[in-house]
């Protein structure tokens, strides 16, 4: 969420609550659309185990890789298992900076900075296609993204796109998902060219992350700034489903699926702290407090833990998933905003942005303590960690399968 104006004079933080409620009522409308995969199944079939196990567990979407352990839909996110395709590529940390217009692009073995990179207005996050191969970055009010070569770490190419806030792709590579917030779209395009295949009006306000499913069959989406959740069929590329959630002035945040792929996490930083949701029932979450600011959601390389940027209050919780409990909370030396980032490949250290205080954190994963603090451009926010292990890219600063 950016600290300043995107696309109008009302800045992202302060969208009036008049918009939040008509969005909030036209979204009502459209639960009426409903899903065919909520209705029961005939008499017949409900009789034989074998029909209801294939209605449970239906197919993972066409052209998607299959997964490797259905236990840990992360298990080709462990320490090492860098894809050939970026084995080559040198370690950097990408930071785009949206007051600044600028990407800070650090050595994270030195922890300095080796170049800052002019993009477009408002970059507000480095993502990782699908394909591994290229780096874009979101130019929000520029209208455009900017295209890095991790392999040299130079700009490329810069493609116009409207309003694109986030990015996210299909597990099968067939489109990417921008995450329209000023537009009220999602808007699936060519993953390769970017041309557009299908926008999906949504009447939610402030749709910025996403996370999908096990089998690639369907994606939670958070909306900031009317404090909803959408669900969206892939293949169809459809809202299925949506709810407001249950906390006046909700804003809901970062998305992130369990290593077991049983629940979807979802960060609220108005909230403070993480709304557990059954993504397959879509029924109310709970909310479990995390610290003032709960923002961005990263799971550790042996996917046992998951990382939990407190922005307000300048903290780190830990969550641990075999337990389905918090098992501590690192707090910054000094304090700060700690934001969006990512692992390093290695699995030992996490990188935040720190969003209001123009600076990048290194955090020790085993211990919790600061390994550096570097001070960067303004507004610095979808910080993005590359190389990462992993087969293919869902998009944001990096969420691998």
């Amino acid at each position: 969420m950016p600290p300043t104006t995107p696309r109008t004079t009302t800045p992202r933080t302060t969208v009036p609550r008049a918009a939040a409620l008509l969005g909030g009522v036209l979204l009502a409308a459209l639960a009426g659309c409903g899903t065919s995969a909520d209705k029961a199944a005939p008499a017949a079939e409900a009789a034989s185990p074998t029909v209801r196990a294939r209605h449970v567990t239906p197919p993972g979407l066409a052209g998607m890789p299959p997964v490797l352990d259905p236990k840990n839909v992360y298990a080709a996110d462990a320490p090492g298992k860098l894809s050939p395709v970026v084995k080559d590529f040198p370690s950097r940390v990408y930071v785009p900076n949206t007051n600044s217009d600028t990407v800070t692009v650090i050595d994270p073995a030195t922890y300095k900075v080796i170049e800052t990179i002019p993009v477009g207005r408002q970059p507000q996050h480095v993502v990782p296609s699908w394909d591994l191969k290229t780096l874009w970055v979101n130019n929000d009010v520029g209208d455009s993204l900017t295209a890095i070569d991790p392999a040299t770490g130079k700009a490329g190419r810069t493609v116009g796109v409207s309003d694109p806030y986030n990015l996210y792709f299909t597990p099968n590579g067939k489109y990417a998902i921008v995450m329209a917030s000023m537009d009220r779209e999602l808007v699936f395009r060519d993953a390769h060219t970017m041309k557009t295949a299908k926008a999906v009006p949504v009447s939610c306000a402030g749709v910025n992350h996403a996370d999908f499913s096990s089998d690639g069959r369907y994606f939670i989406v958070s909306c900031e700034f009317s404090g909803e959740l959408l669900k969206v069929d892939t293949e169809k590329m459809e809202v299925v489903a949506h709810q407001k959630l249950p906390f006046d002035g909700a804003m809901p945040q970062d998305v992130k699926l369990s290593p077991d792929g049983g629940t979807f996490y979802i960060a609220d930083m108005k909230a403070d702290g993480m709304w557990v949701l059954d993504g397959e029932k879509f029924t109310t979450p709970k909310l479990l407090p995390t610290g003032k600011g709960c923002h961005g959601l990263y799971v550790s390389r042996d996917a046992k833990e998951m990382y939990i940027s407190n922005r307000g209050e300048g903290s780190v919780s830990v969550f641990d998933f075999a337990h389905k409990k918090l098992a501590k909370k690192w707090h910054l030396p000094n304090g700060g905003s700690p934001d969006m980032g990512g692992v390093s490949a290695d699995g030992k250290v996490l990188w935040l942005s720190g969003r209001y205080d123009a600076e990048v954190y290194a955090i020790d994963t085993t211990t919790g303590k600061q390994l550096a603090r570097i001070p960067v451009g303004s507004g610095p926010h979808g910080l993005a960690v590359y190389p990462q292990p992993g087969r293919y890219s869902l998009g944001h600063t990096g969420v691998f399968r």
